[in-house]
């Protein structure tokens, strides 16, 4: 019965070994397109940016201000590096973190998008494990030394 399984899960392993790249190159595009887009949003409408970080987020320990230039910076910058594949880890450690922060400041949030959060933690955590995959700069850089 074991061998069974064992040839099974060898045959299946096999097979799908070469989408782990795809997987992580999809993983990485769309939560650095998620971020970024939201980091445009809070750029094209400043005010209400900083509106909602001064009365509805509650972002820990830090004043309001010094968080929506925060948040925001990260938004646009981090998904940039998570896209390219640079520095990879460290940036999708911070997104990890910022996301968690995210659902903590806003509990209004809950309803309706802590879904969108847990997804985008699992796939930040696939890329903190597993790397970047074949289709990134870190790679590269790494292959030349």
């Amino acid at each position: 019965m074991f061998a069974v399984i064992n040839k099974i899960d060898d045959l299946m392993e096999s097979a799908l070994k070469p989408l782990v790249p795809v997987l992580l190159l999809v993983s990485r595009l769309w939560v650095a397109w998620v971020f970024f887009k939201s980091g445009q949003t809070k750029i094209a409408s400043w005010d209400s940016t900083l509106f909602l970080f001064e009365y509805e987020y509650q972002v820990p320990f830090l004043p309001w201000e010094m968080a929506a230039y925060l948040g925001t910076a990260a938004e646009l910058i981090l998904p940039i590096f998570l896209a390219f594949g640079l520095l990879t880890r460290p940036a999708a450690f911070a997104l990890f973190a910022f996301n968690i922060v995210a659902v903590v400041s806003y509990p209004a949030l809950w309803p309706k998008g802590f879904f969108d959060h847990q997804m985008w933690g699992v796939m930040l955590l696939v890329t903190m494990i597993w790397g970047p995959g074949m289709a990134a700069v870190d790679n590269w850089l790494k292959n030349r030394n």
